[in-house]
């Protein structure tokens, strides 16, 4: 921090565990990557390059090497395994981690269907080449889960080798753990933290006030997924109770 300021709730260092963002690279260009890890590197946890952007992304490898060399993992959004998977290619999903040095990898199910014991095969077998990160939830707004079947299904994949688990929102924050008009379905979320300890989940919160709306519920290190590059310092600022949404919130906490 660049002065000292009372009262302002504590991040642990990284790496951490707890308070991650997660920041969704759509294809952002090697001079951009640069100029994002100049203003809010210090402050980002992991990237993932969305969906299957890095099928077409030029100098991925270099990308990815920047990324690397300021200490920030990355990994291929969840769509690129599926689309590996639903044409019976995983064996080269695995060579391509291992190819462009992969050490995290997303296990997904949003778009296509996988019954959910093979999934966690997936997971099983992926977690011994790389830490794995699952998401439970689907793409379709349509498709709405019962409280009850998402904590089974977070468990089982927690289980089966998950470091964390996503729970899903889209990059437009629409879907899964949010109405269509971006509104938080609260039940959901308080009896999913009933059974699963917060800090096993990423809860995908692209919009400001789904950011705002957890870090009240769970606190400045809740673990936030699906941030846009130019809202990573907006997020911290909201995490440190300074900015307005938050401004009051930590202050009575922390006297």
């Amino acid at each position: 921090m660049n002065y000292p300021l009372k009262n302002v709730p504590e991040r642990p260092s990284k790496p951490r565990q707890n308070g991650l963002t997660m920041v969704m690279d759509k294809g952002l260009s090697l001079r951009q990557v640069e100029d994002f890890i100049e203003v809010a590197g210090v402050h980002t946890d992991i990237v993932k390059l969305g969906w299957a952007t890095s099928h077409v992304t030029p100098n991925l490898k270099e990308k990815l090497a920047l990324y690397k060399s300021a200490g920030i993992p990355t990994y291929f959004g969840g769509t690129l395994f599926e689309a590996f998977i639903i044409r019976d290619q995983f064996t080269d999903y695995q060579r391509v981690l291992d190819q462009y040095g992969m050490e995290y990898a997303e296990v997904s199910d949003g778009s296509i269907e996988i019954e959910h014991d093979i999934k966690c095969r997936y997971i099983s077998e992926l977690a011994q080449q790389v830490t794995v990160i699952s998401e439970v939830g689907s793409k379709d707004a349509a498709k709405i889960f019962a409280p009850y079947k998402w904590i089974k299904l977070m468990q089982s994949e927690i289980q089966a080798g998950s470091w964390k688990v996503i729970a899903e929102a889209r990059e437009g924050g629409n879907v899964g753990i949010y109405r269509g008009s971006g509104e938080v379905r609260e039940g959901l979320v308080d009896e999913i933290l009933t059974q699963i300890p917060n800090e096993t989940i990423i809860w995908e919160a692209p919009q400001k006030e789904q950011q705002v709306w957890f870090i009240k519920l769970i606190g400045t290190n809740v673990n936030l997924g699906n941030i846009a590059p130019a809202e990573v310092i907006p997020l911290e600022t909201i995490r440190l109770g300074l900015r307005g949404d938050t401004f009051d919130y930590f202050l009575n906490e922390l006297k």
